[in-house]
């Protein structure tokens, strides 16, 4: 009896003070643990190698830095087992976070894009499901309330033609563009309406004050003076190690891609590592500042820990087609729209059109024909190819209803014993006996890589 009434009185005490208890009040801020100052948005685990040594920078200047990877890069090859697949994305996934581990960043993410091995940045766009892609980058870019955003350059170069690469570098972009929005994604901002909520994710607009851009192009001279330029041979005052030796740590996780090179790294001395390339200055090309700046200033010249408002992108707007066009389409004609989309039309492009193809591949060469006429006009296609090339498919004449387009794909094989050399394809278009378009695409062969598609 007295044991029940004690209990009693302890669940009558008990419930008294969790009635006087104040509940904790939601948190009204965003979590500050998740807050970057700076964001790297790319596509598979060991792209970050190419400014790991400028992040490492920014970690000594204490800037808070965060990564999100668009895909686990499943699609590689792996030199250190027989896991393929989602299962190699797996281990991909853990080399990367002990490498940014010992980078020194514990802030990163993974989306759902899917590993695309093709030089096509629409491929890939359209693999990582478009709409679903951007939206999930967004959303990262409204949670880590990044204040600069360094990404890939989303165009199209010898060496940098992997069409992920570029796809991240365009997603990034728009996200860029978008965060800030707040008619863009808006359950993302809507205010939770329940204790397990599933649906709303409670964030805010968040504008970024600028993004830059970095490329693996084979050519680099091309982007000097496009940015800043970041030396990797200062000593880290906390490491006490040049830059490019800690990247050179960093990037020694990666072993299913680079096992060989990287076992063999204990046979190399600093000038051999050098002459690798490991300590060239990591270059930067500048996209877009919201707060001013020059050019090749320091990334955060003018930037300040305020946020801003929303700034809506200046577009190019787009004249209709006058008269009769032919125009490389495919990736390097989607560059075209997107550059006059974003206001990105300072951004190094390559002199004349160019891809990287094996020798006795099958070149493919999008094109787009334009009636802006008030008539049907015929437009007859020719090839000029050097001494053993042969033409497949797409060349002939075709009739184009007034005000109509049509895409046309003309196809070559290339030779399959050709030396790694330069070769120049063009495309002749002509109409009423004269010619309105000439194509040209510089084509390097080679052995191995990418396939186009």
């Amino acid at each position: 009896m007295k044991l029940r009434h004690s209990l009693c009185l302890l669940t009558l005490f008990t419930a008294t003070l969790v009635a006087q208890t104040p509940k904790p009040s939601p948190a009204t801020e965003p979590d500050i643990r998740f807050k970057a100052d700076v964001l790297l948005v790319v596509a598979h685990p060991d792209d970050e190698t190419g400014v790991s040594a400028y992040l490492a920078q920014l970690l000594d200047q204490h800037k808070r830095v965060a990564a999100v990877y668009l895909t686990h890069g499943e699609a590689g090859h792996n030199n250190m087992g027989p896991e393929r697949a989602a299962a190699l994305g797996a281990v991909r996934e853990m080399e990367l976070r002990h490498a940014m581990t010992k980078l020194g960043i514990d802030n990163v993410w993974f989306l759902d894009g899917r590993d695309t091995p093709t030089q096509n940045v629409l491929e890939s766009l359209a693999n990582w499901h478009n709409g679903t892609a951007l939206e999930e980058v967004v959303r990262m870019v409204r949670f880590t309330r990044p204040e600069v955003i360094v990404t890939w350059l989303p165009g199209f170069f010898i060496g940098e033609n992997h069409g992920d690469h570029q796809a991240s570098g365009v997603l990034a972009t728009e996200a860029f563009d978008m965060a800030g929005d707040p008619t863009v994604f808006p359950a993302q901002l809507a205010a939770p309406v329940h204790v397990n909520e599933t649906l709303f994710d409670g964030l805010r607009p968040w504008q970024p004050k600028k993004i830059y851009y970095f490329s693996d192009a084979q050519e680099q001279d091309q982007f000097k003076k496009t940015g800043p330029e970041y030396q990797v041979t200062e000593i880290s005052p906390v490491r006490k190690l040049p830059y490019w030796r800690i990247a050179v740590e960093e990037f020694e996780f990666h072993l299913s891609q680079y096992r060989d090179y990287i076992e063999g790294l204990a046979k190399k001395d600093d000038q051999d590592l050098v002459k690798d390339g490991w300590s060239d200055p990591v270059q930067l090309t500048f996209g877009k500042s919201n707060v001013g700046g020059s050019i090749t200033g320091d990334v955060f010249e003018g930037v300040s820990s305020e946020p801003i408002a929303f700034v809506r992108p200046a577009e190019e707007v787009t004249k209709p087609t006058i008269g009769i066009s032919v125009e490389l389409a495919g990736p390097w004609g989607f560059y075209d729209t997107f550059r006059r989309a974003h206001g990105l039309q300072h951004l190094p492009q390559a002199a004349v059109p160019e891809i990287a193809i094996a020798g006795g591949a099958t070149l493919q060469m999008p094109l787009l024909l334009r009636n802006g006429t008030a008539i049907s006009k015929e437009i007859t296609l020719s090839v000029t190819s050097p001494e053993g090339w042969a033409t497949k498919d797409g060349v002939g004449s075709y009739t184009i209803r007034s005000g109509d387009e049509l895409p046309v794909l003309i196809t070559l094989d290339s030779p399959k014993n050709a030396e790694s050399k330069k070769a120049e394809v063009v495309c002749h278009a002509q109409a009423d006996g004269q010619t309105v378009a000439t194509i040209k695409l510089e084509v390097h062969l080679g052995t191995g890589g990418l396939p186009q598609y």
